[in-house]
């Protein structure tokens, strides 16, 4: 499989794969910081870092616009915020010593001017949302079958309900972004084809 269809499985994937190891750290009452706190946010960071490529391969089955650049531009804040979520919470698993360390050390990272808002609220679903609107582009382009972007709407939206939905919400953004995978194997295919050389 072609390295862009790659990324596009492995973002949902981490995303899953994060949920589950989330889901496996709390089994036992003690969720972080620990073992089990790095594995689980080290998945859901390398699933975050996946979404950087998948997204500017989606982008490129796009006709180039205005419109395609700024969701893109939205798209990619919002992961950046969302990465440095991960890599935060990261870092304070690995300075503290117990649970209340840890709470100690996000509320000091949360007090720093605009943090909260940046890292944590008001931009981090601007990924959710750009690649919600990616999808709707497609879907009108008929890359995409309309119910993908219903059932991405439904893995983004599941785990705001409880965060132990985000192997469902991982798995149904895989489901629905996996009718693009022939297209992009399509188009590498074609750029294969043109390309000059010995």
């Amino acid at each position: 499989m072609k390295r862009a269809a790659v990324f596009v499985i492995a973002g949902p994937v981490g995303v899953a794969a994060y949920g589950l190891a989330r889901l496996w750290g709390r089994s036992d009452g003690v969720y972080g910081p620990g073992f089990d706190w790095q594995v689980a946010h080290l998945l859901g960071l390398a699933g975050m870092v996946c979404f950087v490529p998948a997204v500017l391969a989606l982008a490129r089955l796009l006709p180039s616009s205005p419109w395609r650049t700024g969701v893109v531009a939205v798209t990619l804040v919002g992961l950046a915020a969302t990465m440095v979520q991960f890599g935060a919470d990261i870092v304070e698993g690995l300075m503290a010593a117990d649970r209340p360390e840890m709470s100690a050390l996000a509320a000091d990272f949360k007090d720093v001017p605009g943090v909260e808002a940046v890292v944590y609220d008001v931009v981090p679903p601007l990924f959710f949302l750009g690649l919600l609107g990616l999808a709707g582009m497609l879907a009108a382009r008929r890359r995409l079958p309309w119910w993908s972007v219903g059932l991405l709407l439904v893995g983004i939206v599941l785990p705001t309900a409880t965060l132990d939905l985000l192997p469902v919400g991982g798995l149904c953004m895989l489901v629905a972004l996996a009718p693009v995978l022939p297209a992009l194997r399509q188009r590498v295919r074609a750029s294969d084809a043109t390309t000059v050389g010995p």
